[in-house]
């Protein structure tokens, strides 16, 4: 056998090795039992998270994203707050094996209700997922965990009580109880299909937050400007106008009308008055 043909069959043989261990191992991670696994269908939409009126306003939308990895494996972390929730080769992102994160930065704090995520449309349970809202960008302060599905602790975030679930088109959605945070980062330890962390799409629903009322309302006082103060109304010349225009052409409308039954009552007369004599 040649060298040039030995060296391409153990390349061959090599490259087949990593790409199975790292996309196509079937039985790594081992499945977990199903105490741990939610048991709601995948093929179906989760139900939808109901939030106060007000609070449904979409705020991920183009918002800057980093990750654990500067360079993710496939796509650019844009990808995640870009608004395309179907996955194709041009819309999702795939980090590395191990413990990965992704990060949205809101760009102010804001108030939020809900958060879901599209890992991908593949049937995978990924691994210790959790998600956290800070408005510290190193998340060492002030941390609030949304959801943790790590029953063991095996990535060190601490032990959660949630259940895994299995990912698929529809996305997954966590309601969130009016948190506060300028900052969403999302985790993940790969799949139960490989070892790699998929990401297409995370949005991220609630308000903003009115400074300005809120602080008044600490004071009990709301802010009043001039036209919304009801102690002292303040009429402006064009409404003083539309008015008089009301006002005026009433009183036409008064006078022609009185002046038209005048001149019928009139011509009634006239004619009983005619018939009077005729007869």
């Amino acid at each position: 056998m040649k060298k040039e043909t030995c060296l391409f069959l153990i390349s061959a043989y090599l490259s087949a090795g990593i790409w199975l261990t790292l996309m196509g191992s079937p039985h790594f991670p081992p499945p977990r039992p199903d105490e741990f696994r939610d048991p709601y269908p995948y093929t179906q939409p989760w139900p939808p998270v109901l939030v106060p009126e007000g609070c449904d306003r979409l705020l991920s939308r183009g918002c800057k994203v980093t990750s654990s990895e500067d360079d993710p494996f496939i796509g650019e972390l844009s990808y995640i707050t870009d608004g395309v929730r179907e996955y194709n080769r041009a819309s999702y992102v795939e980090l590395s094996p191990g413990l990965q994160w992704i990060q949205i930065d809101l760009g102010e704090e804001m108030e939020i209700y809900a958060i879901c995520i599209w890992h991908s449309r593949d049937l995978h349970v990924y691994r210790d997922v959790v998600v956290q809202i800070s408005n510290d960008a190193e998340f060492g302060d002030g941390v609030v965990t949304i959801f943790n599905n790590d029953h063991d602790n095996s990535s060190g975030l601490g032990k959660g009580k949630d259940k895994e679930f299995i990912s698929g088109a529809y996305g997954r959605p966590f309601a969130v109880d009016a948190v506060r945070g300028r900052y969403v980062r999302c985790y993940s330890r790969g799949n139960t299909s490989n070892l790699m962390n998929y990401y297409t799409e995370v949005e991220v629903y609630g308000r903003p937050i009115d400074k300005e009322q809120e602080a008044a309302g600490k004071t009990g006082e709301l802010p009043l400007t001039e036209t919304d103060n009801p102690a002292s109304p303040k009429t402006t010349p064009w409404e003083i106008l539309l008015l008089v225009n009301i006002v005026v052409i009433g009183g036409i409308i008064t006078a022609l009308r009185y002046f038209r039954r005048k001149q019928r009552a009139g011509q009634v007369d006239a004619r009983a008055e005619a018939k009077s004599k005729g007869g």
